[in-house]
């Protein structure tokens, strides 16, 4: 059946189509960056165009399905499986499947050199490892499936005098990225967060690679995240203890600032994007992971360099001005071009009062590096890394969840 027509020419439909195939054709159209209307519309004009019947399609279980088709469209093809003698039901079925066919699945866009996310602040407790951990989730996940993203290129209306948020959440496909993270702290949380032990500190390690001494492959240290939602595309390399003595072990290394760089190398071409959780130090350690997130040649600006995660309090910014002077000092000595990719401020919870809506909106007076993610305090991140699972794979809808998604998207 047809209602009268919209301000746009439009008029809406009613029917049926089998539940795959509905979602199908939601996460398509959403992949492809059309409105489902169109999806529909270009579904039945093409098979309204084609020669012959189009295979049959096992319509059992149908429930119904409206949408808003261009005036006199929706007549044209009940004509159509007239002629055909197909039910309604089954003809915008066939009319879905063929279009499906015709416009598949667009591959992921895989950068031409990996990624290189360093994740810092030389304060504790501010939250780097769930950053760290939060991002890589929501690059990895699948682009065959939607999932709900905070759907803005700012954060003002966070500062929204309620506590709400006003900002609104859509279902996009995954990014689909092939992500490793990287445990650079020694005190191994990402890593335990995660589930997965420290390496032993007799055994192979990163912290080995970098002096020089290793004993093996980086690659066989290298763990999947064992998550169906991930489908093998991230990982872990966890931390050992040794991570400990990293500044002594550097110290007698050559071109020490690269160190990172050179142990990290032999598995670059096996990721997309290769994020590292910096440890909270000034040392030699953050020099190295500095030089790792520089720009390269012929790297887009942008691609790669330094998040940095502060909190909604005074010692954060105390700690981001040393942190930046360290960066700072290490692009003109080493001639590095590095670039801020943004400030996350994180554990963020306006019911705290003034302190922290007022230190939230010093950070948003920032314009270089800006503000790219605000994610609040909740009770879902914590209950992850109590039973040592991904938040995005414990809460998938959580709002911490979709804010991952949301500043993934903002950094890429």
């Amino acid at each position: 059946m047809a209602s009268p027509a919209t301000p746009g020419d439009r008029e809406k439909v009613v029917s049926k189509l089998p539940g795959q195939l509905r979602q199908d054709l939601k996460v398509r159209a959403a992949q492809l960056r059309i409105e489902i209307q169109t999806a529909v519309e270009q579904s039945v004009d093409i098979w309204c165009g084609l020669a012959s019947t189009s295979a049959a399609v096992d319509t059992s279980g149908a429930d119904s399905f409206s949408t808003w088709l261009p005036v006199g469209q929706w007549d044209t093809f009940k004509s159509t499986a007239a002629d055909r003698k197909v039910s309604l039901i089954q003809g915008l079925a066939q009319a879905v499947q063929v279009w499906l066919r015709a416009n598949p699945a667009p591959t992921v866009e895989r950068p031409e050199i990996p990624r290189r996310i360093i994740v810092c602040n030389q304060k504790g407790g501010v939250g780097k490892t769930a950053i760290t951990a939060g991002t890589g989730e929501a690059l990895a996940e699948d682009s065959g499936a939607l999932y709900p993203v905070r759907v803005s290129k700012h954060f003002a209306a966070l500062l929204d005098e309620n506590g709400s948020d006003p900002l609104t959440l859509e279902d996009l496909p995954g990014m689909g990225l092939r992500v490793l993270l990287v445990d650079f702290d020694p005190q191994c949380h990402l890593t335990k967060q995660l589930g997965y032990t420290p390496l032993p500190m007799d055994g192979d390690s990163l912290t080995k690679h970098m002096a020089g001494d290793a004993t093996g492959e980086l690659r066989d240290l290298i763990v999947p995240i064992e998550e169906e939602r991930f489908g093998q595309r991230l990982h872990l390399l966890p931390s050992c203890n040794d991570a400990f003595l990293l500044d002594v072990r550097l110290s007698g290394v050559r071109a020490r600032e690269a160190a990172l760089e050179r142990a990290l190398a032999p598995v670059e071409t096996d990721f997309d994007v290769i994020i590292v959780d910096c440890p909270p130090s000034l040392g030699l350690s953050m020099d190295a992971a500095v030089h790792y997130g520089r720009r390269r040649g012929n790297e887009a600006p942008g691609s790669s360099g330094a998040l940095i995660v502060v909190q909604a309090e005074d010692s954060s910014a105390d700690a981001y001005d040393l942190l930046t002077t360290q960066i700072e000092d290490l692009r003109g000595d080493l001639a590095l071009e590095l670039d801020y990719l943004g400030i996350v401020v994180n554990h963020y919870d306006a019911r705290r009062g003034y302190i922290a809506t007022s230190s939230l909106q010093a950070w948003m007076d920032i314009k270089e590096p800006r503000v790219v993610g605000v994610i609040g305090d909740l009770k879902e991140q914590k209950e992850a890394v109590r039973l040592k699972r991904p938040l995005l794979a414990y809460a998938p809808k959580s709002d911490q969840a979709v804010g991952m998604r949301a500043l993934a998207r903002e950094i890429s």
